[in-house]
């Protein structure tokens, strides 16, 4: 068991039968009443993000999220296949779960599958990740006093703009957290 007063960002812990990711946590202590701490947190499983105030002696349970390196094989259609690059093992994780994470998912791609006493959470990916442009607009002259931007499709086929430089078959730097144009590659 933790004291809610250790929780920092980045901290697992299990409340009401959820398991949480804390986001930011900030103690308050007024003159007369005894110290709050207000804690912003992400449910693991539904992605929803919610803020709970505890009392400062409370406790809550800590979780122990296992991180595996694993490897992407294919799409099924309904559920990803990633394998485990030390024991060969393949385990399928539904494609509802991953939808942002597919955008950025290309075949032997190295990504962090989290799970929790066997129970898999989802994946960590590489914050910024390098694709080819397989598409996009021509760039059009006119007003371009400020940073003008066109449509264009990565290999994933995830859309993004772009600098009106960046031609197809470029390499770029896409970040996954945003899923935006972070430079070329």
């Amino acid at each position: 068991m933790i004291n809610v007063g250790d929780l920092r960002p980045g901290m697992t812990f299990q409340y009401e039968g959820n398991l949480f990711v804390v986001l930011e946590a900030s103690h308050n202590k007024t003159a007369r009443s005894a110290a709050n701490v207000r804690v912003k947190m992400k449910n693991m499983r539904t992605g929803s993000t919610t803020e709970t105030t505890f009392g400062g002696n409370e406790k809550v349970a800590k979780a122990h999220i296992d991180k595996n390196k694993m490897q992407y094989l294919y799409d099924t259609g309904s559920e990803l296949v990633f394998m485990d690059n030390a024991t060969y093992e393949q385990i399928e994780i539904p494609a509802a779960n991953l939808e942002w994470e597919i955008n950025f998912l290309k075949p032997s791609d190295e990504v962090e599958v989290t799970s929790f006493e066997g129970e898999v959470l989802g994946l960590s990916l590489p914050i910024n990740v390098p694709f080819q442009i397989t598409e996009t607009e021509p760039a059009v002259k006119g007003d371009t006093a400020t940073g003008a931007t066109k449509n264009a499709t990565i290999e994933t086929g995830f859309q993004i703009k772009v600098p009106l430089f960046i031609s197809e078959g470029e390499m770029v730097i896409v970040s996954t957290v945003d899923g935006k144009y972070q430079g070329r590659a």
